[in-house]
């Protein structure tokens, strides 16, 4: 059971990259990689041969396998509802110099104003709770801090443009990645 798992594991995150990499070409508008886009690119790399290696040479529990996995998937669908709805708005790519162009507030944004971050937030937190190894903390820490980096950015290109006051009033319905309790 526990190589079929590991299968299982290794292919739903490989699958989960090549989501995000096919975002990259087919849905974000992307004029070159830019070096914070770079250091994402090659941090998500070096993480997963990490997590791999984790998941085929150490043994796991079952239990944080499912789990993991179970996380994996509620990111991808976190994912695919963020691209549904804003596949005409044609966002910029992380670390992309350019300002936004529109404000979106339906379907995931509703909730968080960065639910591709957020999916990949999670996605990480699942594959590290799928290797069930200490050391899997520090790479999501990093990628997480990475993902906030960006986003604070983003926030901060909102202020130049004539959005800024919309942007502002969204800010206050909802959370960077985490819906905002109360509302």
């Amino acid at each position: 059971m526990e190589p079929v798992l590991d299968l299982l594991v290794s292919i739903c995150s490989i699958a989960t990259i090549g989501q995000y990499v096919w975002s990259i070409r087919a849905h974000f508008q992307l004029q070159a990689m830019f070096p914070g886009a770079m250091v994402i690119s090659a941090v998500v790399i070096a993480t997963a041969l990490f997590f791999l290696a984790i998941l085929w040479i150490q043994s796991q529990p079952v239990p944080a396998k499912l789990t993991g996995l179970a996380v994996e998937l509620a990111s991808s669908a976190l994912f695919w509802w963020a691209i549904v709805t804003s596949r005409k708005a044609r966002l910029h790519f992380a670390f992309a110099p350019d300002n936004p162009h529109s404000l979106l507030t339906d379907g995931p944004y509703r909730y968080i104003r960065h639910p591709f971050y957020s999916s990949y937030i999670i996605f990480w937190i699942g594959w590290g709770i799928a290797t069930w190894s200490i050391w899997a903390v520090v790479p999501v820490a990093g990628i997480a801090v990475l993902y906030v980096v960006a986003a604070l950015g983003e926030e901060k290109k909102f202020s130049r443009t004539v959005l800024a006051g919309d942007y502002q009033a969204y800010r206050g319905r909802a959370g960077l990645f985490w819906p905002r309790l109360g509302w």
